[in-house]
């Protein structure tokens, strides 16, 4: 699940982050400004039942409206560039995605795994 917090804030005209910790903090829920920032963005963030209950108050919203659903995974798994494992039949679009090897980085060998 993925934070909409932005757009719930922004149907009540909160336009930024420190409008929606003062929206917060009216009802009690004092969270971090850089964990409202964090919601803002929609990065995972740990939240207590009893917090997101303040939070939707605060908003007037659901829990429903706060969180989003992520999107389902191409339900064929077509790599984008093409690659298939070794074995795999059919054409570009069938079978699972080869690895690719990492492009090397400086012009030297590569360095060994520490001891």
């Amino acid at each position: 699940m993925k934070w909409n917090l932005r757009m719930v804030a922004a149907q009540r005209d909160l336009w930024r982050p420190t409008a929606v910790l003062a929206a917060f903090q009216q009802v009690g829920f004092n969270p971090s400004l850089s964990k409202v920032a964090a919601l803002w963005g929609g990065t995972p963030v740990t939240v207590r039942l009893e917090d997101l209950d303040k939070m939707c108050a605060a908003l007037n919203c659901t829990v429903a409206d706060l969180l989003q659903a992520e999107p389902l995974a191409d339900a064929q798994g077509v790599p984008e560039s093409g690659q298939r494992a070794v074995g795999a039949e059919g054409g570009p679009t069938a079978g699972p995605v080869r690895p690719a090897p990492r492009s090397r980085r400086g012009p030297g060998p590569r360095s060994l795994p520490p001891n």
